[in-house]
């Protein structure tokens, strides 16, 4: 199985979570239409990786793009967006689009799975699918009603059932944001909506105060499902994204065991400051090898972003909070 990418933490950094030296991976022009590329999804592929991709073309149309890698840093993306086949079951119509971004991917049992928020009707929605070979893609009946972004799978069954995080919201950029977990026999019908988590009060935890929403898929840890997620704090300059964690149980992940107060990474290099949307950490994907983790994540909705973590070091940052 190919390592996941990994960079030792700097000499003086005394930080949970570091950044790549040579970020960002992915430019904002990886692709001859794209304005930018960022907040995407990546999984381990056959003999190296591959991943789907946000990219808004010049145009700034959203749409998503499949990708691979021998080594999870350097990528080649298709230069046409996937063009999904409607799943067995599923009505022709859900490959009318108004727009797909946001995706996340993940491997159970014996496909992978991709969500992504799907505009629908011309609202958004959690879009379903899946590909057994990055090649070949197959759109499944939307999970839920308008209005929802931040659609995250379980990696695993809980209790005999897909899970999935979301964050219910609303039609245009919205101000506030809880995330959810629901159900699902079949990947289909989904239901026993739970809710996770709120945003925390202002003089508890500013940085995540506004709206929260579930990252890459959840971790399987000894002590519980480690989740990384977004924070949104309002300012004077408008919203401002950054990233923490938090601790799900096992068997009942609406139970949350432990939470970030502090954040883990939030905007602070130049790609995360500057960009089509200044002041954004939004992660999408882990990558997990033993105690090691490689956080993909979009920096200021233009470019792809990597950093670097110990599980261990994470759990011990939740238990210190």
């Amino acid at each position: 199985m190919q390592p996941i990418p990994w960079q030792e933490r700097p000499d003086g950094c005394n930080d949970v979570v570091w950044r790549y030296s040579e970020n960002p991976i992915i430019d904002r022009y990886a692709i001859p239409s794209s304005n930018s590329v960022f907040n995407s999804a990546v999984v381990r592929h056959g003999d190296g990786f591959a991943g789907v991709f946000r990219c808004d073309n010049r145009s700034v149309q959203m749409n998503i793009f499949a990708g691979f890698s021998p080594d999870g840093i350097h990528w080649t993306i298709e230069h046409d967006p996937i063009r999904f086949l409607p799943a067995p079951g599923a009505d022709p119509a859900v490959a009318e689009h108004l727009y797909k971004y946001d995706p996340r991917v993940v491997w159970i049992d014996d496909r992978y799975w991709i969500t992504w928020c799907n505009g629908f009707g011309g609202s958004p929605t959690i879009g379903v699918g899946y590909t057994f070979d990055f090649v070949t893609f197959y759109q499944c009946e939307n999970a839920f009603l308008p209005f929802n972004r931040n659609g995250v799978l379980f990696p695993e069954k809980i209790g005999g059932r897909y899970a999935m995080l979301s964050r219910p919201s609303d039609s245009g950029h919205t101000p506030f944001g809880d995330i959810w977990v629901s159900y699902s026999p079949d990947m289909t019908y989904w239901g026993g909506h739970r809710l996770v988590m709120r945003p925390t009060p202002f003089p508890d935890s500013a940085w995540q105060c506004t709206k929260t929403g579930a990252g890459p898929v959840p971790v399987r840890t000894n002590e519980g499902w480690l989740l990384f997620y977004h924070g949104v704090i309002t300012t004077c300059n408008g919203f401002r994204y950054s990233m923490g964690a938090a601790l799900l149980d096992l068997e009942d992940p609406s139970k949350v065991l432990r939470r970030s107060m502090d954040y883990l990474l939030a905007p602070a290099a130049p790609y995360e400051l500057c960009g089509d949307v200044p002041n954004v950490v939004f992660p999408c994907a882990t990558l997990v090898e033993g105690d090691k983790a490689a956080i993909y994540y979009g920096a200021a909705d233009t470019v792809v972003g990597l950093a670097f973590c110990r599980i261990s070091e994470v759990l011990d940052f939740l238990k210190r909070q």
